[in-house]
């Protein structure tokens, strides 16, 4: 059953190929921006999402009598609770990443001359080869690590603005329900999209963040059993990784991967890669989804692509805050927009296409059973 036509298509003010080219710049024009802005962008993006996540806390407390300004400054002690963690998490790791390092400097002497040793049979050039042996030194990694995390200044600064922003957004949270209240009168389908976009975006945190702890506590006692080193440090690393959609694990398996191969060999780097595979994908393919639902809606394409796109515009963190902010971006251009909502499904929102998915699940089914109730003469199945 195919859905009824709403009508004519009305005749575009400009044509389509200007369109298209039109909106191609504004968003190149915006990315650069963003790109340019990362610094004030980024901090302030992730104190509205810390924000969101403790938004119920305020509601609740306000629902039983407690008085505004007791639960403004609740709110604002819960999401200092949860800065406070995510940032004793990155200290630790970076502190443990580079004690523990060291101490296989040896081993990392040799795996790099004997990756030497193999590119110089390759035919690659002498110079080509010291470059790829001083990349093993430690001091090496330790500084390549440290500056994907930024020097201590611009940490900082980034701690500083997002502490400000988390207090102002605290207090102004406040006065959002009489807001939206106010302008669901003018807007409502503005005050119904941001509505599921922090209801989706709080499900999704919550969800990853809980199904994280349980990753990383799973991937942590793993890899005690297999005596890898630095177990601790690779269970706080996939904790973080798993707010990174589909490209996550394969980031958090390579330090333990890598570890594991210098202190047990080969049988223990493939029984890291049999563990991690098998617990990871559990998780990441049948819990999470269920947990998450449909409050994300997004492609599994789109989602790959998003991760992409926001690390290339944000840096790391971007990839962290892929989702939500693809969400943003869907909330603002189409959600908020009743005449677009019809784009919404090719994000891969399935509501509208549930009947249409569920029909031809039918038919395949059907076709399925009258070539099985009508063989060959020789005996198979009709094709």
């Amino acid at each position: 059953m195919s859905p009824e036509p709403t009508g004519p298509e009305p005749r575009p003010v400009l044509p389509r190929s200007t369109t298209i080219l039109l909106t191609l710049a504004g968003a190149t024009i915006a990315a650069f921006g963003l790109s340019a802005a990362r610094g004030v962008f980024t901090p302030v993006f992730l104190a509205f999402v810390l924000t969101l996540c403790v938004h119920p806390l305020r509601h609740w407390m306000q629902a039983h009598g407690i008085r505004r300004g007791v639960a403004t400054g609740s709110t604002i002690v819960a999401v200092f609770a949860l800065l406070a963690g995510l940032t004793a998490i990155l200290i630790t790791a970076v502190a443990q990443f580079s004690a523990l390092l060291p101490q296989y400097a040896d081993q990392l002497g040799q795996l790099g001359a004997s990756i030497a040793a193999l590119l110089e049979k390759i035919g690659f050039g002498t110079e080509q080869v010291q470059t790829v042996l001083q990349g093993f030194s430690p001091s090496r990694i330790v500084s390549f690590v440290a500056g994907l995390l930024g020097n201590i200044t611009a940490v900082v600064g980034i701690l500083v603005v997002i502490l400000t922003t988390l207090i102002l957004m605290a207090i102004d949270g406040s006065r959002v329900p009489a807001l939206l209240t106010h302008l669901e009168y003018r807007r409502p389908s503005i005050v119904s999209a941001f509505n599921d976009f922090a209801t989706g975006v709080r499900r999704y945190m919550v969800a990853t963040t809980i199904l994280g702890a349980a990753q990383g506590l799973i991937n942590w006692l793993v890899l005690l059993i297999l005596q890898v080193p630095g177990a601790l440090l690779w269970g706080l690393l996939s904790f973080i990784c798993s707010f990174i959609p589909n490209i996550g694990y394969f980031i958090a398996i390579v330090p333990p991967l890598f570890f594991g191969f210098l202190t047990g060999g080969w049988p223990t780097a493939v029984a890291v890669i049999v563990f991690y595979g098998v617990f990871n994908s559990i998780i990441q393919s049948i819990i999470q989804p269920k947990f998450v639902g449909n409050a994300v809606a997004l492609s599994e394409t789109l989602t790959f692509v998003s991760v992409l796109f926001w690390a290339l515009v944000l840096g790391p963190v971007g990839a962290i805050l892929a989702v939500p902010l693809t969400l943003l971006a869907r909330t603002i251009l189409l959600d908020s927009d009743p005449s677009m909502a019809w784009w919404r499904p090719f994000t891969g929102d399935r509501t509208e296409l549930k009947e249409l998915l569920e029909q031809e699940d039918h038919e395949i089914r059907a076709r399925r059973r009258r070539g099985n109730q009508n063989p060959e003469p020789d005996g198979s199945p009709k094709p």
